[in-house]
């Protein structure tokens, strides 16, 4: 049964892919729309979150370290016994082996209440709490990149598509072309030779017409794969809350950016860790009370035996073989590892808000080159295809300024889709790129309700998923 569940989810994510050859989907959808999709239904971010849920129990484990633990044993016991022995007789005595079976039964209840454990608990409550901390902030991490990789696949589509188009445009001119040139050729015009450049230059046009077209099914696919969906009709979104300045971005960055804010947090974690091995060190006392029932021989009446015990134990280690000397060492070394990737992330992410900031910028510029580059060669073909019609150009005129123009454009098409992309990886790199940052119209995950929710829980099995 699952593995025809496992062929039917297959079989329907191949004919979604199959749709897509199809004409787009009358509803349009927007950048925002497709985020929104991916936020509620992307599985990497599901299992993210529920990855997050399962870090949230660190907490309620080492808040135990405050808490009793109750047992009961029982046991029950049935022996044989041969024993040998001399009876007395009238002429003496008589050697005879007494035979017995009893059964023993013993129910004990124990209660132990831990009262001082060398600071583990408080420490360990720390350490948790702020994996927990790090724990959310790598899942804003997450969220961003996936928000981000639906940008790069709506941006890829979209692109892509109006690549095609151009393409097509292409490949329909160069027919013209060849078809022109194939009349010219027939009165004595041209040559041979310009039929053939007008054929070459034809089928590489195909080609790339096929290559964009296997690129679009590609990323097609990828947009799928992270949407859930088939992509409709796109169309060119907006970039906004970009900081203005580039000291601006790096200060929003340095305040809230997940990925050093989660450092950060491993950092606190591994310090309290410190406290936690160097507790071995410390002495420690519990609480203990015992209730125990005792029937030596079930077979005998009035022979159940009862007690109660309450007692304190201290335990002060004096030597412990160098052992957690060495772990206290150790968590020391890694607390200085933690301390030191926090200056690493920061360069990382400072490296990358600045790299992200200067192609957002500069894009701008190159935008504007490329309409000033496509309006040019626009008018330099028309004027190349004049001359040609008056015999003062040829025919690899035609074709190079016809290979311009369709370069022009699809350089215009990329450094459109590059902007939109440099945006919203600047945003990323800030920390604004999530679900409430960006403004999304879906219920916002709060991963602090699962938190909150099992905390203190002390008893209980039951769970709140991810679905």
């Amino acid at each position: 049964m699952r593995r025809n569940w496992l062929r039917g989810l297959l079989y329907g994510s191949a004919f979604s892919v199959a749709a897509l050859w199809l004409p787009a989907a009358a509803l349009a959808d927007s950048l925002f729309g497709a985020m929104e999709k991916a936020y509620i239904t992307n599985p990497t971010l599901n299992s993210e979150r529920a990855g997050q849920r399962a870090v949230d129990e660190l907490v309620p484990q080492a808040l135990s370290g405050w808490r009793p633990t109750i047992e009961i044993t029982g046991n029950v016991e049935h022996q044989r016994i041969a024993q040998s022995a001399e009876i007395p007789t009238a002429t003496g005595t008589k050697d005879t082996v007494i035979r017995s079976e009893p059964t023993t039964g013993t129910v004990a209840i124990e209660l132990n209440q831990p009262l001082f454990r060398g600071f583990r608990t408080v420490e360990s409550t720390k350490a948790a709490e702020a994996r927990v901390d790090a724990s959310q902030q790598n899942l804003l991490e997450v969220e961003q990149q996936v928000l981000f990789n639906v940008v790069q696949a709506y941006m890829n589509v979209y692109s892509g598509r109006q690549i095609v188009i151009l393409r097509r445009q292409d490949v329909a001119a160069l027919e013209a072309q060849v078809k022109a040139s194939n009349e010219r050729f027939a009165v004595g015009e041209i040559t041979r030779t310009d039929v053939a450049q007008s054929e070459a230059r034809l089928a590489e046009s195909r080609s790339q017409l096929v290559n964009s077209q296997t690129q679009l099914a590609q990323d097609v696919a990828n947009y799928v794969q992270l949407v859930g969906n088939e992509p409709g009709k796109l169309s060119y979104p907006k970039v906004s809350n970009v900081p203005n300045t580039l000291n601006g971005a790096l200060g929003i960055a340095g305040e809230i950016n997940p990925r050093l804010l989660a450092q950060a947090f491993v950092e606190v974690a591994a310090r309290s860790d410190i406290g936690v091995a160097f507790s071995g060190l410390l002495p420690q006392a519990d609480l203990t009370a015992r209730g125990l029932a005792s029937d030596p021989d079930f077979n005998v009446d009035d022979n159940e035996v009862r007690s109660v015990a309450i007692g304190a134990a201290v335990r002060i280690p004096i030597y412990e073989a160098g052992l957690v000397y060495s772990q206290v060492r150790e968590a020391k070394q890694r607390a200085s590892q933690r301390r030191i990737q926090v200056i690493e992330i920061a360069r990382d992410v400072r490296a990358a808000v600045a790299q992200s900031w200067n192609a957002y910028v500069g894009l701008a510029q190159i935008i504007r080159n490329t309409r000033t580059q496509v309006r040019a060669a626009q008018l330099a073909l028309t004027g190349v295809q004049q001359e040609y019609q008056a015999g003062t150009r040829t025919t690899l005129d035609v074709l190079d300024a016809q290979r311009d123009l369709v370069a022009a454009q699809v350089l215009q098409v990329v450094a459109e889709r590059n902007r939109v992309i440099s945006g919203y990886q600047l945003l990323a790199a800030i920390g604004h790129l999530t679900a409430q940052q960006v403004g999304l119209n879906v219920p916002i995950y709060q991963p602090s309700e699962n938190y909150r929710r099992v905390r203190d829980k002390w008893i209980g099995t039951d769970v709140k998923t991810v679905e």
